[in-house]
């Protein structure tokens, strides 16, 4: 059975740093793109960012790029979010999500999180003015 697992969430000032982490198990980790939504209060989930199964493809929402950073080691399983120069409307819980297959185009990182099967618990981020 596949699990993930975020963590490194907390409260940071405006202009901070935090670095998430996702760790998961009971599948190939190698082989699936890996991606981070959040979910701010009375606020659909939405897409932050996205890695393929390879690295070497990354995908950023608008509002975070050039600020966040995704990543992923393949031989911990785990794939990291480093968020630099956080604004408070970054304030949301973040989760970690994969699917419960490989995609056939090995380039594709979807934003629709429909396409995702397999969800961390979710960590919250706070970001105080």
């Amino acid at each position: 059975q596949v699990q993930v697992e975020d963590s490194g969430g907390g409260l940071v000032q405006d202009g901070g740093s935090l670095r998430l982490s996702c760790s998961t198990s009971g599948y190939t980790f190698s082989d699936y793109v890996m991606s981070w939504f959040r979910q701010a209060p009375g606020k659909e989930r939405e897409f932050v960012a996205g890695i393929n199964w390879s690295g070497r493809t990354t995908i950023y929402a608008d509002s975070v790029k050039g600020r966040f950073t995704i990543s992923r080691d393949d031989a911990k399983s785990k794939t990291f979010l480093q968020m630099n120069r956080l604004k408070p409307e970054d304030t949301a819980v973040y989760y970690c999500a994969t699917p419960s297959k490989p995609f056939t185009n090995g380039l594709f990182v979807p934003q629709d999180k429909g396409l995702y099967d397999y969800w961390g618990q979710g960590t919250p981020v706070t970001v105080s003015s």
